[in-house]
């Protein structure tokens, strides 16, 4: 079964006092959904269309599972801070085997 894999690259950040309790509040969801953070915030280079923003990958056992950690309840309890807040690009993607 391919992995799922959350890809998401801000393209900005209007308000980074909500980036600490949405990093708890999602972090728990992944963990619970069965997900580990690959890259969080960490060095960066935005390369062609790219934007130098924060980005995050999260590696799930499965595409669905994936799918269901960001439409869950705590995902998107920890989702809605961000409102107003920040823009970004949420990609979820099937992995190769």
């Amino acid at each position: 079964m391919a992995k799922g894999y959350w890809v998401v690259c801000y393209r900005a950040v209007g308000n980074p006092a909500v980036l600490p309790d949405y990093a708890e509040r999602a972090g728990a969801a992944v963990r619970a959904g069965g997900g580990r953070f690959l890259a969080r915030g960490g060095r960066m280079e935005a390369h062609e269309a790219g934007f130098a923003e924060r980005t995050v990958v999260v590696e799930f056992p499965s595409f669905e599972q994936a799918v269901a950690t960001h439409d869950g309840e705590d995902y998107r309890a920890a989702a809605a801070l961000l409102e107003g807040a920040v823009e970004r690009d949420f990609r979820i993607v099937e992995g190769v085997d």
